[in-house]
């Protein structure tokens, strides 16, 4: 054991996203030796609740900070360093080696896989809108954004649908951008769009925070090449820390067989049925499916 946790928290702005990235290459060979000749693990979130965020008191929480605390207790790695990041900071930031792993939840996804790895999926969600309250366009799938109208989406850089929307065919002009969950409920409430693309959990958790926004109920799951879509979430890694990622998979395959990891889940929102289909895909499979599940 390397001690009595601490909870050292390191907020990284977008900003600085790549100041490290020199002192990242030249470490670019992180072992589990290495991580733990070092004495500690930086771990990254993307303060996206219920998936993996920092709390006002400094602590981590979420279905992915959660586990990864469990598992890595297990492998004798008690100390973590807690890194919040955007989203879309998430993959340069393992590149470089500004941390060791993310516990985001982050969707594996094909064109991800090319360049990072990914453990044994942790979680399994299904997408949702976030909108304003009353819902005064009827706005209820994402593919309505992709027909004549005047409908316009907000997506997170970097997350998952812009892929989905792509897909779909809704044009650039039709997606207003944001940085990060946080601003999408001024973003839907003012009208400077219309709808909040999200996963499901992700829409509800913010429908909670104001009564100026909710969350679509009749909302009707995307169909991409004749498939509903769900993304798989896992712990992501740097593709030069083998040794780690291999240790961390054995120990969380061990620990997902655990009441305590459903019962994890649960707090958390996730149904039994969402926590019985996290089974359901294997890594290998969705990094080499063709198209977004």
């Amino acid at each position: 054991m390397f001690g009595q946790l601490k909870k050292n928290l390191i907020v990284a702005a977008a900003t600085t996203a790549f100041a490290c990235a020199s002192l990242g290459v030249a470490q670019a060979d992180d072992t589990l030796q290495n991580i733990k000749d070092r004495g500690f693990v930086r771990i990254a979130v993307a303060n996206e609740i219920p998936y993996g965020y920092v709390d006002a008191n400094g602590d981590a929480k979420g279905a992915g900070p959660d586990v990864a605390k469990a598992v890595l207790k297990s492998m004798g790695i008690d100390e973590i360093q807690w890194v919040v990041t955007g989203f879309s900071s998430l993959i340069p930031g393992l590149k470089a080696n500004r941390f060791d792993m993310a516990a985001a939840e982050m969707a594996v996804l094909p064109q991800r896989c090319k360049q990072i790895d990914y453990s044994t999926p942790n979680t399994t969600y299904g997408e949702g809108l976030l909108v304003q309250k009353g819902n005064p366009k009827d706005v209820t799938s994402y593919d309505q954004f992709s027909k004549d109208n005047d409908l316009k989406v907000a997506i997170m850089a970097g997350a998952d649908q812009l892929d989905m929307l792509q897909d779909l065919g809704v044009p650039q002009g039709k997606m207003v951008m944001i940085n990060n969950n946080a601003d999408a409920i001024s973003t839907v409430a003012t009208g400077r769009a219309d709808a909040y693309a999200a996963t499901g959990m992700t829409a509800a958790q913010l429908a909670d925070k104001s009564d100026r926004v909710q969350i679509v109920q009749n909302f009707k799951d995307p169909v991409i090449n004749g498939q509903e879509v769900r993304s798989w979430g896992a712990f992501a890694f740097n593709k030069n820390a083998d040794s780690f990622r291999e240790a961390f998979n054995k120990a969380f395959e061990k620990y997902k067989k655990t009441d305590e990891w459903r019962k994890t889940l649960r707090s958390y929102g996730w149904t039994k049925h969402d926590i019985d289909k996290s089974f359901d895909k294997t890594t290998k499979q969705l990094c080499s499916e063709s198209s977004q599940k």
